[in-house]
């Protein structure tokens, strides 16, 4: 692509108002390199070694369900030493280390039993991308899954030529869906639960908030209550906390955006 492309491209993900269509730009890039099958996940929930509930996690995909299925079973994605890379760094780098590891002897027993699996399902050369993180709770990392007809020498000549621009189209993916609201059917609240928690987070009570929403106090500790359960929270305050760290309380969001149009 040349640079004009890049920059309309980046210019198009920074503009997007959901992070499926993020999603859809930026894969749409990748696949055109030779990366039809990524991965992305991000997590606001990190905790000593776990990424928190899976629920609060956000994943996306475009390989098939059998392998996003074998890939999250048993916790396999965790004992892959692509995923323990990125854990541990920040950056981007092809999987090539990986190869000269296992072929090595060098991988953890686990981590070997991964990349033979990985290899039976088609999976051997890529490319990842750990991004950095101001909080010490978030984490998010991309992996490119090279398509079956490019070999490790085809991924590092690829990565040799296009190494800067596909770190800038991966980083503006990033940094736009870590903005945008993330709506999943775990984690959803009604618009009136939205409003009832927006109106707390401005510090108005319960009788405030009922006037303001012209229904009974009886009927916003229905919203706060509800809006706990769908957060999984105990507490209205963690409540607000939650919707916050998720862009689900003062957003615009994509149906409100549809509607005003």
């Amino acid at each position: 692509m040349s640079e004009t492309t890049i920059l309309a491209l980046l210019n198009r993900i920074a503009a997007s108002s959901s992070i499926d269509d993020v999603w859809e730009l930026t894969t749409a890039y990748f696949a055109k390199l030779g990366f039809r099958r990524a991965n992305y996940g991000f997590t606001r929930f990190r905790h000593l070694k776990t990424i928190g509930d899976p629920d609060d996690a956000l994943f996306l995909t475009t390989c098939d369900a059998d392998y996003v299925k074998r890939y999250f079973q048993g916790g396999f994605y965790a004992k892959t030493p692509v995923f323990r890379w990125a854990e541990h760094n920040s950056g981007i780098c092809t999987w090539a280390w990986v190869k000269q590891a296992f072929e090595a002897g060098r991988l953890a027993a686990d981590e070997a039993e991964a990349v033979r699996q990985n290899m039976a399902m088609g999976v051997n050369a890529g490319i990842c991308v750990s991004f950095p993180e101001v909080s010490s709770r978030s984490k998010g990392a991309l992996g490119l899954i090279a398509d079956t007809t490019l070999s490790h020498a085809d991924v590092e000549a690829i990565f040799a030529e296009k190494r800067e621009e596909i770190l800038a189209v991966a980083n503006m993916m990033h940094l736009t869906i870590v903005h945008l609201p993330q709506l999943s059917r775990h984690r959803a609240l009604s618009p009136r639960q939205r409003e009832a928690l927006e109106w707390v987070a401005d510090g108005k009570t319960t009788q405030d908030v009922a006037l303001l929403m012209g229904v009974s106090p009886a009927m916003v500790e229905k919203h706060l209550r509800l809006a706990r359960e769908a957060l999984a929270v105990e507490t209205t305050a963690q409540a607000v906390a939650k919707g916050a760290l998720l862009n689900m309380i003062f957003q615009r969001l994509p149906e409100l955006a549809q509607a005003a149009r």
